[in-house]
């Protein structure tokens, strides 16, 4: 059975999500504070980029320097979710582009998929947790909602979760990665695979094979969900 947004943060304990903000004189809180995350339905990925750019939800924006929406191919099959911007992220506003964005454009061009190219890639936090430390459960419902619009925009086939803020995320659950990795999910309909992300994989080598063994998984799911669109 679907849970709704609301439903599905009250079992993590973080609703209400959308919270007024006391901000006098701030630009644009009036506004921010008056808009739900029912509207967000109403938005396409321009106008939610925007909303993301301007947002000032959770302490983040005080220290970031920029949102970090997403990029790739807006029709994508493969949608590709990771745990939240990075130096190198803030600074060029788009995901993985560091030295874990080398490792997953590696990963990526091991089952012949390539960035933009029918693949879309996004964090679950827009904005960078200073010092890159983990991100936090008010963190996490603040921008979960703009995740879940873009998954309802792109309408992808598949999810691939990198690490296990993502994974935890977007399952609705506190299942270590050990033992949410190796089999499929889902996630509202849309099945979802679960691996370890680039950066922890720059820092354990040993697991690499584990994570092939996650993205064969994956590969497999997909040339099963294009099998049975054919027939």
């Amino acid at each position: 059975m679907s849970l709704s947004r609301e439903d599905r943060f009250k079992e993590l304990g973080l609703w209400p999500v959308w919270r007024q903000r006391e901000a006098p004189g701030q630009p644009g809180s009036k506004q921010e504070a008056g808009q739900t995350a029912n509207e967000l339905a109403g938005m396409g990925l321009d106008a939610l980029r925007e909303a993301v750019r301007s947002c000032t939800r959770c302490e983040l924006y005080k220290t970031r320097k920029q949102g970090v929406f997403g990029v790739g191919d807006a029709n994508a099959d493969w949608l590709i979710v990771g745990e939240a911007p990075g130096a190198d992220e803030d600074r060029q506003g788009e995901p993985f582009v560091g030295q874990a964005g080398k490792l997953l454009d590696a990963m990526l061009a091991a089952i012949g998929l390539q960035r933009g190219r029918n693949v879309y890639i996004a964090n679950v936090l827009k904005s960078r947790p200073p010092g890159n430390r983990d991100p936090r459960p008010d963190e996490v419902a603040a921008c979960l909602p703009y995740l879940e619009r873009q998954i309802e925009l792109i309408r992808p086939k598949l999810i691939v979760a990198l690490g296990r803020f993502a994974a935890q995320s977007l399952l609705l659950t506190d299942t270590p990665i050990s033992r949410l990795r190796g089999k499929l999910h889902e996630y509202h309909g849309v099945p979802l695979v679960v691996t370890y992300h680039p950066a922890y994989l720059l820092r354990n080598q040993a697991d690499k094979a584990r994570a092939w063994e996650d993205l064969l998984l994956a590969v497999a799911t997909m040339r099963g969900l294009q099998a049975g669109d054919k027939g």
